[in-house]
């Protein structure tokens, strides 16, 4: 149906019509001036990709962390439990003196709280999780430069310690990709408790971006990869681009060495630096949860959070 101009006054086609047809001109008239241009499309860029790693980087803080103390709050593992592990990793980490059996330990236990638990459950929660405590701590800055590579066609993964499961949960909501995460043993739908193979951490990123590349058919010398932390030199030294976004003081350095951007976002906003693997940080946090919830329930001796010194020697070490 052409769309009949507005004149001030009912045009001659218009005399005497109904007032369905009048009704049905004036929708026709506002859809045809309601229409735009289409935007152009995204031709596919896919050869080349971008990496970014998660805590710090694309969140304030260990996103485990607050994974943790979601899951604490829902009552899913007990302050013994957590209290426990976080010594232990403590020890390792402060010693300095962590040997084969002891990594192992630490990374059989690292979701041992989630030992037993249908992978739906815990994907639920971590549904819920996400808007309650990490959607308000993505950095902006750091989403706007993942949207650029969406916006000329790249794909866009997120590389994190913190499990698959999760790593997704933030990748979806984001409109990402994808994500590579540390992977848990499941079988019969429920966590076993046990990694496959390494926490994605250092060297076990480097080796997950390049198994995936392999696979998509990029090219690493066309891809980019964000980091925060010097512990993922691994991953930044592979791709073609690196860029240190809020970094470490090791990482700076680096970045000024080699001619690297570095893109800050903490001016003005003190982000919870927690330098942690993703895992460690949830077995830290839930401590001093543990902790609280032991004084109420068990009366018992309370792993209380160390003082200031050795706080900043753990995130250091982390």
């Amino acid at each position: 149906m052409p769309v009949l101009p507005f004149r001030g006054r009912r045009t001659p086609e218009a005399k005497g019509a109904s007032e369905e047809t009048r009704a049905s001109v004036a929708g026709a008239a506002s859809a045809a001036a309601a229409e735009v241009e289409p935007p152009p499309a995204v031709v596919p860029d896919l050869t080349a990709a971008a990496f970014f790693d998660v805590d710090n980087t694309m969140m304030m803080g260990a996103s485990l962390f607050w994974f943790a103390r979601g899951l604490a709050a829902r009552k899913y593992f007990t302050a013994r439990d957590v209290a426990r592990f976080a010594w232990q990793q403590a020890k390792f980490r402060m010693a300095g003196n962590e040997s084969a059996d002891d990594m192992h330990t630490i990374r059989e236990n690292a979701l041992a709280f989630v030992t037993g638990r249908p992978v739906s459950m815990i994907v639920e929660a971590g549904e819920e999780i996400y808007d309650e405590l990490m959607a308000d701590r993505i950095w902006a800055g750091t989403r706007v430069l993942a949207q650029k590579h969406l916006d000329a066609g790249q794909r866009v993964w997120l590389v994190t310690a913190t499990p698959v499961e999760l790593a997704s949960i933030i990748a979806h909501r984001l409109g990402l990709t994808g994500a590579l995460g540390t992977v848990s043993e499941i079988k019969d739908g429920q966590y076993t408790g046990r990694l496959v193979g390494e926490l994605m951490h250092g060297e076990a990123k480097a080796e997950a971006v390049r198994a995936l590349a392999e696979r998509e058919g990029l090219d690493l010398s066309r891809c980019t990869a964000y980091s925060d932390s010097s512990n993922d030199l691994p991953m930044l030294t592979l791709t073609g681009t690196a860029v240190a976004v809020n970094p470490d003081t090791e990482l700076r350095a680096v970045a000024r060495s080699r001619g690297w951007q570095i893109r800050d976002f903490r001016t003005g906003r003190k982000a919870a630096k927690i330098g942690l693997p993703a895992l460690a940080a949830a077995a830290l946090s839930g401590g001093v949860v543990g902790g609280t919830l032991a004084i109420r329930r068990r009366k018992q001796p309370v792993l209380l959070p160390p003082p200031p010194p050795a706080r900043r020697l753990v995130a250091k070490l982390f």
